[in-house]
């Protein structure tokens, strides 16, 4: 692949998934489409990192990656894990005879596994947000293209996935007030309480039950809808 030509792929790779709306289409996306413009990769896997900081592999495509990832998690060895801990690109050709995962290596091989790829997806603002796991079982080589196309893949990725959590925390925070907002006004009006009040009454049950805010105000919401549907079974 020449330059015009990987130009070319990764613009419309960025494109793509550009258009996903979810983090979840977003995620798909960027699987499908690094299995079409990276050379010599098989299987592809997407992980993004949880609230602690965990991976979790949100998309791939074959059962093969979820097995590999999940081998990677349990040890805390592997590529995948390397590269979201300390290096951006890790590469193993020829994996079998590579002393770096000297757990994970055997089970991986004997699932099939002959090189691995693994790219961390940063953002400068929000850090390491996930990773990308290139998995092959055809060749024991890396295509001498594949890691700089890889790195330059997930910069789009991590950006196209940085601007859809951004958006799906928008939305989550709105609804977390509308949920808020309907359980503060349920108290408004069966206690006779100021808003300041009610959402204060929420707070300390919050922080003497341990629970989240918007945990507890939905729970409130659920058992009013029960205690109406139970007065009138046709609501």
């Amino acid at each position: 692949m020449n330059d015009q030509e990987l130009s070319t792929a990764l613009t419309h790779a960025a494109r793509i998934i550009g258009q996903a709306k979810t983090t979840e289409e977003t995620v798909e996306t960027i699987a499908e489409t690094a299995l079409l413009s990276i050379p010599g990769v098989d299987h592809v896997g997407v992980s993004v990192l949880d609230h602690r900081g965990a991976p979790q592999t949100m998309a791939a495509t074959s059962e093969l990656v979820r097995e590999l990832d999940t081998l990677q998690y349990s040890l805390n060895e592997g590529p995948c894990v390397q590269s979201l801990d300390d290096s951006s690109v890790v590469a193993a050709a020829r994996i079998r005879e590579d002393p770096r995962w000297p757990r994970y290596v055997p089970p991986a091989v004997a699932l099939g596994l002959k090189a691995q790829l693994a790219v961390k997806l940063y953002l400068d603002d929000r850090g390491t947000v996930g990773g990308l796991s290139l998995y092959s079982t055809e060749s024991e080589d890396i295509d001498p293209q594949a890691p700089g196309i890889a790195d330059l893949f997930a910069t789009h990725a991590a950006l196209a996935l940085g601007k859809v959590r951004l958006v799906d925390d928008l939305h989550e925070a709105l609804r977390t007030r509308e949920v808020i907002s309907q359980a503060v006004g349920m108290l408004m009006t069966e206690y006779d309480l100021g808003p300041d009040a009610a959402f204060g009454f929420l707070v300390r049950t919050s922080s003497h039950s341990n629970r989240k805010v918007r945990d507890i105000a939905a729970g409130m919401i659920e058992q009013h809808l029960a205690r109406v549907e139970e007065l009138d079974p046709s609501t």
